[in-house]
C-alpha cells in the first residue's frame, strides 16, 4: 500500500468543497442507536446540497486528481477519529491512506446527524462504532461505481475489471484507468442498491497500525488548534466569571485597567467581566487591575461537605427509580450465610484539558464568523446565532483541532460568551480562558454516594446484589428543557446495572440528586463512577468470602465469554500468581463499557509515609475488530493515566460557593515519572468495533483501589484516595512529601546551598 499521507486533516468551505468536479457520494451514517437525546439544531442545509432522496450525513469527492477527500461529522481531539474513519474509506475504496484527506463537516444536524448520539456531536467513544458499517458502505459503493464507469469506457463487463491503489485495471488486456481519470463518469453511474464488503480475512488497511493524518501537521506545526488562530485586526479577550456559581456582575471600577498599556475595552455581561487587549498579557493584567464586586447570591454558603450530606440523606429517604430488578431481592438477603455492605462516595471531576477555552468571533452587522475547536458544531452555531439576532445561516463556523475534550466541549456555553463579548466591539475578540477559570468555571462530573449490599451463599459467592445509587442526572443538566424527574438517566447506572458477571437476584436503582453545581459528561461518563464502585465491592466480596479475586471473578464469569477471555488474558500477562515483595500489591478490575470488553492489572508499592508508586500497568481488551492497532493503543495509555490522576490526586470541592482548585498545583496530573509501565495486550475478535476512547479511564481507579488493598489490607471507598490513612504505626505524618520523585534530588540539592552561595532567596 502507498505511504500515509502527510497532508494536515484541514477545515474547508462546503460551498468551495461541491464546487470542483468528479464524483461526490453521499451515504447516510444513521442506524439503530441510543434514543436522540442532543437538542435539536434549527440548522438549514448550506448551498450545493445533494437533493437525492436520502440525506446524507458525510460525503465522499473523489476529485480528477485523484485526491479522495472525506467530509467527516466527527471532531478530530487527539483520539484518531480521522485515521481510523479514513482507514473505513479506503480500505473498500482500495486506495492508500495517501489518497485520503479527511475534512471536517460544517454544522449542520440536518446532515451530519449520527443516531448514536442524537445529533451532530462527538463523544461517548461513539464514532468509529457508528461509522464502521457505513463508512466502509460508502467505499465499496464508489468503487464499484469507479469500475462500472471503466468498463463503459472500454466496452468490456464490469466483472472482468478490479480496482488497487486507486486504478481501475482491465484483467483480460492489463488497460488501467486512475480514479481521478474515472470520477466525472463515475458520478454519472447509477448508485448500486446493494454492495459487498470485503471479508475481514481480505483487509489490507483494517488492523494494520497506520501512522496518522494529522501526526506530520502537528509535529511541523502547520495544523491549528483553536488557540492557534489569528485573523486580521484580531484583538485578544480573557475573562473573569463570578466567583460563586450563579452569582452575577455587580460594581466594576475600570479605571486601574483602563491605564494598562494594550487595553482596549472593557466588556460586562450579566455574570463576567471581560477584558480585551492588543495581546493576552495585556488582557491579562487589564483583568487583575478592576476592582470587581460580586453578587454572590444563593449559593453563597455552599459546601463539598453540604453535598454529599445530601445525597447520602437522598439516599436513604427518596424513592429510587429501578434500572434493574430481578428475582426476589429481600428473601435472598434474609437467607444469605454472609451479609456485606459498604458505601462509596465519589467527587466532582473538572476536565482539565491542555487547551483551555478558547473561541475566536467577529460580529458583523450582517454575519457572524466563529473560529472554536468544539464537540458539538451545530449546537454551538444556533447558540451564536441566538445570541447576536442573526439568522443561521449567516453565523459561519470554522471548527478546528481540539487540544483534548474529555466532554468539557460538548456543552457550548463558552461560545455564546464569546458571542456576547464580540457583539459588543466592531473587531475579532480571541477569547482565551485562564487555567484557573477553565477548571474553577468547568461543568463538573457528578459527585456520588452509593450504598452497596450483597447476600453470600455457603460457597461465598453472591446469591444477591442490591446497589443503590445517588447523584445528579447529566441530561437533566444537558438538554433544554431538562430531563422528566420520574425517567431513569442511564448514564448513571451504566456500569452498575449491568455488570459483567452471573448475578442470579440483583437490583440497582437511581435516586436523583441535582447539585446546585453545573454538570455534564467527563472522559468514561458513568462507567467511571459504577465500575470503580462495582469492581472494589467485588473484591470486598472476594475477600470476604476467602477467596482470590481473580479467581473470584472467574467463576462468576463462566457464562460471560468475552468477559473472561479478557480476565485470563490480564491475568496470564500480569503473572497474578507469582508473588511481590512486601509492601507491593496487584490489584485487578473488570468492565464492559462502550462496547469493549476490558480488564486491567495495576502493581504498586505504598511506602510506610503512605505514597503510592506505580510500578506496572497490564491491560487486556477485546474492542472486537480492531482498525488501528496504534490508535487503540495510544487511547488506553492516555485513558489509564488520566483515570490515574483523578483517583490519586483530582477532586473539586468547595467552600463558601467558591472551586476551591485552580490549577494543575491542586489539580494535579499524573506526571512522566510517576506514570506506570503499560503493557497492552489484544484478545482477537470477529466482533463489530467498540469505543476505546474511554474504556482505560474506567478501570484505572477500581484496579489501584484493589491493589492499594492487597499492599496495606485497607480500602479505600472515597476518591481521591486518601494518602494519609495508608500511613502504617509510627510514620511521621509531617514527612509526607507532595515533591514527585523525580524533583527530590533537585529539592534536596536546593536545600543544602547555604544563602551566602545563592540568589535563590531574593527569589
Amino acid at each position: 500500500m502507498s505511504k500515509p499521507s502527510s497532508s494536515p486533516t484541514t477545515a474547508t468551505s462546503r460551498r468551495a468543497f461541491l464546487q470542483g468536479g468528479g464524483l461526490l457520494l453521499g451515504f447516510a451514517l444513521f442506524g439503530a442507536g441510543i434514543k436522540p437525546v442532543l437538542a435539536a439544531s434549527t440548522a438549514q442545509p448550506v448551498d450545493g446540497d445533494v437533493t437525492a432522496a436520502f440525506a446524507p450525513d458525510a460525503f465522499i469527492r473523489i476529485g480528477t486528481d485523484g485526491l479522495i477527500t472525506l467530509i467527516l461529522p466527527n471532531i478530530e481531539m487527539g483520539q484518531g477519529t480521522h485515521t481510523g474513519e479514513a482507514t473505513l474509506i479506503a480500505e473498500e475504496l482500495e486506495v492508500g491512506l495517501d489518497q485520503v484527506k479527511a475534512v471536517d463537516a460544517p454544522p449542520n444536524d440536518k446532515l451530519y446527524a449520527t443516531a448514536a448520539l442524537g445529533g451532530q456531536a462527538t463523544g461517548g467513544s461513539t464514532s468509529m462504532r457508528a461509522t464502521w458499517e457505513p463508512l466502509r458502505k460508502a467505499g465499496a459503493t464508489a468503487r464499484m461505481m469507479l469500475i462500472a464507469a471503466a468498463a463503459a469506457e472500454w466496452s468490456v463487463p464490469a466483472g472482468e475489471c478490479v480496482a488497487r491503489l486507486g486504478v481501475v485495471t482491465h484483467q483480460p488486456t492489463g488497460r488501467q484507468l486512475a480514479y481521478g481519470a474515472l470520477a466525472d463518469a463515475a458520478a454519472r453511474q447509477p448508485v448500486p442498491s446493494q454492495v459487498t464488503l470485503k471479508d475481514p480475512k481480505d483487509f489490507q488497511l483494517i488492523g494494520k497500525s497506520s501512522r496518522r493524518l494529522d501526526t506530520p501537521g502537528k509535529v511541523n506545526g502547520a495544523v491549528k488548534y483553536g488557540i492557534d488562530i489569528r485573523v486580521p485586526d484580531m484583538k485578544v479577550a480573557t475573562v473573569a466569571a463570578c466567583p460563586v456559581l450563579g452569582g452575577k456582575l455587580g460594581d466594576v471600577d475600570d479605571r486601574a485597567a483602563r491605564a494598562v498599556p494594550g487595553v482596549r475595552d472593557i466588556v460586562r455581561l450579566d455574570n463576567a467581566v471581560a477584558v480585551i487587549g492588543d495581546h493576552f498579557w495585556a488582557a491579562k493584567k487589564g483583568l487583575e487591575a478592576l476592582d470587581i464586586s460580586w453578587v454572590d447570591g444563593a449559593n453563597a454558603n455552599l459546601a463539598s461537605a453540604n453535598i454529599m450530606a445530601a445525597l447520602k440523606a437522598a439516599s436513604e429517604r427518596k424513592k429510587p427509580i429501578m434500572a434493574r430488578q430481578e428475582g426476589d431481592v429481600d428473601g435472598r438477603m434474609k437467607a444469605a450465610a454472609t451479609k456485606v455492605e459498604a458505601t462509596y462516595e465519589l467527587p466532582f471531576l473538572a476536565h482539565a484539558p491542555m487547551e483551555p477555552i478558547n473561541c475566536v468571533v467577529h460580529v458583523r452587522p450582517d454575519e457572524c464568523e466563529i473560529w472554536v475547536g468544539t464537540q458539538v458544531p451545530a449546537i454551538a452555531q444556533g447558540l451564536a446565532a441566538q445570541v447576536t439576532g442573526l439568522p443561521l445561516d449567516k453565523v459561519i463556523l470554522h471548527n478546528q483541532l481540539i487540544g483534548g475534550g474529555f466532554g468539557r466541549r460538548l456543552v457550548a456555553e463558552s461560545v455564546a460568551q464569546a458571542a456576547a463579548i464580540a457583539k459588543q466591539v466592531s473587531y475579532p475578540v480571541k477569547v482565551i480562558w485562564t487555567r484557573e477559570e477553565d477548571i474553577q468555571h468547568d461543568l463538573y462530573r457528578p459527585a456520588y454516594y452509593d450504598r452497596i449490599s450483597a447476600g453470600l451463599g455457603a460457597d461465598g459467592l453472591p446469591t444477591v446484589w442490591v446497589d443503590h445509587v445517588a447523584g445528579g442526572s447529566v441530561l437533566g443538566n444537558y438538554i433544554p428543557g431538562g430531563w422528566p424527574e420520574d425517567k431513569l438517566d442511564d448514564d448513571a447506572v451504566e456500569g452498575a446495572a449491568k455488570p459483567p458477571y452471573d448475578l442470579p437476584v440483583i437490583q440497582v436503582d437511581w435516586v436523583r440528586e441535582d447539585p446546585p453545581v453545573p454538570i455534564t459528561w467527563w472522559r468514561g461518563v458513568g462507567p467511571t463512577h459504577n465500575v470503580f464502585v462495582v469492581e472494589s465491592f467485588m473484591d470486598e466480596l472476594a475477600h470476604a468470602a476467602g477467596k482470590d479475586p481473580v479467581e473470584y471473578r472467574r467463576t462468576l464469569t463462566r457464562n460471560q465469554p468475552r468477559a473472561a477471555g479478557v480476565l485470563e488474558l490480564a491475568a496470564e500477562k500480569s503473572g497474578w500468581s507469582t508473588p511481590l515483595a512486601a509492601g507491593m500489591g496487584r490489584g485487578i478490575s473488570l468492565h464492559d463499557a462502550f462496547g469493549s470488553y476490558m480488564a486491567a492489572v495495576l502493581e504498586i508499592s505504598v511506602s510506610p509515609a503512605g505514597e503510592i508508586t506505580l510500578h506496572r500497568a497490564v491491560v487486556a481488551v477485546d474492542c472486537g475488530i480492531t482498525i488501528n492497532p496504534n490508535t487503540v493503543e495510544a487511547q488506553i495509555e492516555g485513558g489509564l493515566i488520566f483515570g490515574l490522576s483523578a483517583a490519586l490526586y483530582s477532586g473539586i470541592t468547595f467552600t463558601d460557593g467558591r472551586v476551591d482548585q485552580s490549577n494543575f498545583h491542586d489539580y494535579r496530573i499524573l506526571r512522566n515519572n510517576e506514570a506506570p509501565k503499560i503493557e497492552i495486550y489484544h484478545v482477537k475478535s470477529s466482533e463489530s468495533p467498540g469505543g476505546i476512547g474511554e474504556t482505560a479511564t474506567v478501570s484505572a481507579a477500581p484496579a489501584l483501589a484493589n491493589a492499594i488493598f492487597a499492599a496495606t489490607g485497607k480500602r479505600l471507598r472515597t476518591l481521591p484516595f486518601n494518602r494519609d490513612a495508608l500511613k502504617t504505626d509510627g510514620a511521621d505524618k509531617k514527612s509526607v512529601s507532595m515533591i514527585p520523585p523525580l524533583a527530590a534530588p533537585i529539592a534536596a540539592a536546593l536545600a543544602s546551598v547555604k544563602p551566602a552561595d545563592t540568589e535563590l532567596e531574593k527569589l
